[in-house]
């Protein structure tokens, strides 16, 4: 199974947040969704968790 990286240092924001989550795509969906609700103020809906699915890309795996 494929891992997922939601990377925070990839999109703009006042904290310039560095922050990376990895894992299964429902954990990662998870995580980054509170993570953006507690830090960068982000209400918890329907749409934001689209938006983060959308961001998820796959794990590069070194060789």
């Amino acid at each position: 199974m494929t891992r997922k990286v939601a990377d925070c240092r990839k999109f703009p924001s006042e904290t310039n947040c560095t922050l990376t989550i990895a894992g299964e795509e429902e954990e990662v969906l998870r995580a980054a969704t509170d993570h953006a609700v507690s830090v960068h103020g982000h209400t918890d809906t329907p749409e934001l968790r689209e938006q983060l699915r959308g961001m998820l890309e796959d794990e590069k795996v070194s060789a």
